[in-house]
Formats: structure tokens, sequence, C-alpha cells
């Protein structure tokens, strides 16, 4: 994606469905960590711009380091006073990991249809059989109406519990 917050549609949607089970915060935070590494290849020149973080081996890993980062966050948080915003140190460990790992393999295969430069199976491949099997503008659409979805049904949830 060219703009990172096109990947949260789909993390609205999924927390729109399963509120308790998922979190929309480390999904969007694997979503940014990610493309840190496109954001410093572009700015140093550096080809591919979607490298080892846009790949299947290694987006897991940073789903883990979000997961940790966010395990770290909250053992500062029990000794030193941390905002709390969002409640996130309400979240439990499933519902980061779960937001963490979804949040990076839609990554890769969001960013594998849209980008010729992804080789989302390497080490093992430098193919990119995903590369443009529908047209950027349905898949801007599909993002834009997965978050206006997921807007729509987290707002529902929220006018139930009143």
């Amino acid at each position: 994606m060219p703009v990172t917050p096109f990947h949260f549609g789909l993390g609205a949607a999924l927390k729109a469905a399963a509120p308790a089970r998922f979190s929309f915060l480390s999904f969007a935070a694997v979503n940014v960590f990610i493309d840190v590494e496109s954001f410093y290849n572009l700015t140093h020149g550096r080809f591919p711009v979607h490298a080892f973080f846009h790949t299947y081996l290694g987006a897991p890993l940073m789903a883990g380091f979000t997961i940790l980062l966010f395990l770290l966050a909250r053992w500062c948080a029990r000794r030193f006073y941390l905002p709390n915003f969002y409640r996130w140190q309400q979240l439990s460990l499933l519902q980061v990991s779960l937001g963490a790992i979804l949040g990076a393999l839609s990554h890769v295969v969001f960013d594998s249809i849209m980008h010729a430069d992804i080789q989302p199976l390497h080490p093992f491949s430098d193919e990119n059989a995903l590369y443009e099997i529908i047209p950027l503008m349905y898949l801007h659409l599909l993002c834009v109406f997965l978050g206006v979805l997921g807007v729509i049904g987290v707002y529902v949830r929220k006018a139930d519990e009143v």
C-alpha cells in the first residue's frame, strides 16, 4: 500500500467481528513497523523497497517484535506510570498476538498484490503470484470498504453496550 493506513481497513473489520479476541492496536502497530523498512529503503535509495519484512518469513518476525514490545510496555506500566490510551494495558496476550500476526500476514498479502518489487516467498522463491491479481483501484476500494464496515460494526457494538 502506498499509505500504511489503507491496511487498517481489514483491522477495523476484524475488530468489529471479534472485539474480545482481536487487538486493532497491535494490528495497526505491526503494519506501521513493517513499513518502516520501506520508508528507510525509499529514503536511502535502496532496492527493493519492500524487502525482508515484506515476506512470509520476515513479517511474522515483526509480529513477534510487536508482541515483545507490548509485553515490555506492560511490564513498564506495572512499575511506572504509563498512559492507558485505548485501554492497551487491559489487552490480553492472545488479543495482541492475534492482531499482530494477522496484521503482519495481511500486510504481505495486500502489498504483494500492489507492489512489483515484493518477493513474498523469499528466500525460497523470487516469484510473486499475487502481483496485480486484482486491479489496484479494487484493492483500494476493498480496504476502504472494510474500514467503513469495521467502523460501523464497532459503532453498532458500542451502541448495543449502552
